[in-house]
């Protein structure tokens, strides 16, 4: 029976996880004997919940996977990655195109080095060709990597957060691929910014369990909500402890105009309020609708124009100034982070757990972040993701940055009650998650009755054909 160690005395990894530790005390070898997938959609679109500027009709959706092995206690590894439903077959097609890279290895071997593990995967001599490091294939190696750190931490008995801020600086450094990094941050400079981090790792750790971790919520702001709804719910959201909210903009100005006006007068003065474009503007569209929205004290712009983009993003910065600027749920790897914050084109970053190479490539995000002091503000929401990018947040403040300022994790109400260890937000603040993982297994049942087609959720005489990929 596995347990979390009291934080105060925080487990360490040896170079070698010990053999006892990964099996219970006997010597037989675990082995990764399947990949299931399975595509899971939640028809969100019929309430508009998740409804943007860019994506007006999203059904949160998950390519989701399980690595099954032969051990004795049925422990696997759950990881997704997150759509907004048509499409998911084609990523759920290339999560299965890595089973040939994992079914047959040791568990033993993947846990004891996670980051050449990682690297099998991004690195693939064919399925490379297809990205390399973005797009559809990068997600599934993210996913499958996920899955593995999720079987890695159970196997450890601790949730990711602790397992990972638990590695010296120079296990955590090697799971770092710096292949493209370092003409911005070395393999030496990571390890400083990890040492200098050490000292305070368990009285962090000791206050995150205390008090949690800041949260935002953009569960009023969804673009398909009337006036009242939005106002309703943002009140309600400052009740509840929120002290930054964020609406979503960009289809119309004067609309969005009287919208963050409406917030506004919901949430008073000493609120935040971000607004979020879903990208879609170029940049001369940016500077004239954020003129027009500054007079309401915004928080900062998320995702103005095209993620690719960052020369365009600079330009937004220095023309918006003093708004802050800020993207990173669709930016595709490391390298598209790192030339953000060399170009001086944001103010901060909003990683996703879902969208990149997996745990692996978000620390060398969390590191760049560090490295240029740039606040991490994590994307969440749509299916899973708040569950997921916890735990990244979380290992930002005990063991890379050990910063809290001018962060937060975007929180959104929606399909955590699909999870066995759901995210908990109290009084504005994400608890810190106690069960051993990385949060991401989905109830057998939920995975049943949303599997698309078939599944319970979409067989209503409400469906509409456009759900169905033709």
């Amino acid at each position: 029976m596995y347990r979390v160690t009291p934080i105060t005395t925080l487990w360490r990894l040896d170079a070698q996880l010990p053999t006892e530790l990964l099996t219970g005390g006997n010597t037989r070898m675990t082995t990764i004997t399947a990949v299931d997938t399975f595509d899971v959609r939640f028809p969100t679109s019929r309430d508009l919940d998740g409804s943007d500027a860019m994506n007006p009709d999203p059904d949160y959706s998950a390519a989701y996977v399980i690595l099954r092995t032969d051990d004795p206690s049925d422990r696997e590894g759950h990881g997704f990655v997150f759509t907004i439903g048509r499409g998911n077959e084609v990523q759920i097609a290339a999560i299965r195109s890595f089973a040939y890279l994992v079914i047959g290895r040791s568990v033993e071997e993947i846990i004891g080095d996670l980051g050449t593990f990682a690297r099998s995967l991004t690195g693939d001599s064919q399925l490379r060709w297809l990205g390399p490091e973005k797009g559809v294939i990068h997600m599934a190696a993210g996913a499958v990597i996920n899955a593995a750190w999720d079987l890695a931490a159970k196997f450890a008995g601790l949730p990711v957060w602790q397992f990972v801020s638990s590695m010296t600086p120079e296990q955590i450094v090697d799971l770092v691929d710096f292949r493209y990094l370092t003409d911005a941050l070395t393999r030496d400079e990571a390890l400083g910014i990890l040492r200098a981090a050490e000292p305070g790792r368990v009285d962090r750790a000791a206050e995150l369990l205390r008090s949690g971790y800041p949260a935002y919520t953009t569960s009023p702001g969804w673009l398909g909500y009337s006036d009242a709804k939005l106002a309703r719910l943002a009140a309600e959201a400052v009740t509840d402890g929120f002290r930054t909210i964020k609406i979503k903009v960009g289809i119309d100005k004067e609309d969005d105009v009287r919208r963050v006006k409406v917030a506004r007068e919901a949430v008073g003065p000493s609120t935040r309020l971000a607004v979020d474009a879903n990208q879609r503007w170029g940049v001369d569209e940016a500077v004239d609708w954020m003129s027009a929205l500054a007079p309401y004290d915004i928080a900062w712009i998320e995702e103005p124009t095209s993620p690719d983009d960052v020369l365009a993003h600079a330009a937004i910065r220095r023309a918006i100034a003093p708004v802050p600027v800020s993207t990173g749920e669709h930016c595709q790897n490391r390298i598209v982070f790192k030339q953000l914050m060399q170009a001086g084109a944001v103010d901060l970053i909003q990683i996703d757990a879902a969208r990149v190479g997996g745990i692996n490539e978000n620390i060398a995000i969390l590191l760049l972040a560090a490295k240029f002091g740039v606040p991490v503000v994590p994307h969440a929401g749509g299916v899973g993701l708040c569950e997921l990018v916890q735990h990244l947040a979380m290992i930002d403040l005990v063991a890379v940055s050990g910063s809290l300022d001018g962060r937060a994790i975007e929180f959104v109400d929606h399909l955590h009650e699909h999870f066995v260890d759901p995210v908990r937000v109290l009084h504005g603040r994400y608890r810190a998650p106690l069960e051993p993982g990385f949060s991401a297994e989905m109830h057998p049942k939920s995975l049943l009755d949303h599997a698309f087609p078939d599944g319970k959720a979409w067989a209503t005489p409400n469906r509409q054909k456009e759900h169905t990929a033709p």
